[in-house]
């Protein structure tokens, strides 16, 4: 079973790396370069992927991925956004893990003098994918992790008063990052599943760098993934998904 995982950042991808055996190979796209990761006894093949900043270049590059392992005819089981987060306090304290039932783009509408509104009800579009939920229990009992709402945002909360908005809007959401919405659209256009893993490497709200922990929150990211395989080796990307329950909004 051949996954992608979709990081943002170099450092975040070589943390989901250190969590494998060997040093793996890379693998270069014309839009992309992969580090392939055979998991020896498993069945398994990760290829990393450091995708890019930001929404739209996350799913440009997971989009283009994607289509060349299609091409190639060796698809891809699963997509993984990952990497590291802010977090809602007191839910998600830094350096836990935060596992997405719902991969929400928070900042995705219009303005209005009532308030924000969300691209659908302006009547298209999609604001939220479900991961299937069977492998999210599974996966969260494995590592740990909380499960909830993870917000993708182009635009980093940096003010307590946006982080008090973003969750009266989102009551379940546990944490914000920028690209898993993208990482996710690229991968509803392909028909593969998508799962939304991050490690808190500081609270959503005024942006304080002493208080972050990054180094804490990748190396909880390592650890997370050297939990993973057992559950993905298991785990039959044909089964049938059991339809989600919409969190109350």
């Amino acid at each position: 079973m051949r996954i992608l995982v979709a990081t943002a950042v170099p450092a975040e991808r070589d943390a989901v790396a250190r969590a494998f055996p060997g040093p793996g190979t890379d693998v270069h796209l014309p839009a992309a370069t992969l580090h392939h990761h055979d998991v020896q006894g498993h069945g398994l093949a990760y290829d990393l992927l450091a995708a890019g900043v930001g929404p739209a270049l996350a799913a440009a590059s997971t989009a283009a991925a994607l289509t060349a392992a299609a091409l190639d005819g060796t698809p891809y089981a699963l997509v993984v956004s990952t990497g590291i987060a802010g977090g809602f306090h007191p839910e998600a304290p830094v350096g836990s893990l935060v596992l997405a039932d719902e991969i929400t783009a928070a900042d995705l509408g219009a303005e209005t003098p009532d308030g924000f509104l969300p691209v659908t009800e302006l009547g298209f579009g999609t604001v939220t994918h479900h991961p299937p939920r069977a492998l999210v229990r599974r996966i969260a009992t494995a590592t740990g992790a909380r499960t909830g709402t993870v917000l993708t945002v182009s635009t980093v909360t940096g003010s307590a008063e946006r982080a008090t908005a973003l969750r009266a809007r989102h009551p379940h959401a546990l944490a914000e990052a920028m690209e898993g919405f993208g990482v996710a659209e690229a991968a509803a256009a392909h028909a593969v599943p998508v799962l939304e893993l991050r490690a808190v490497s500081n609270p959503v709200g005024p942006r304080d760098r002493a208080a972050w922990r990054i180094g804490d929150a990748l190396t909880a990211l390592t650890e997370a993934f050297g939990k993973l395989t057992p559950v993905l080796e298991s785990w039959d990307p044909h089964e049938p998904h059991e339809p989600h329950e919409p969190h109350e909004q």
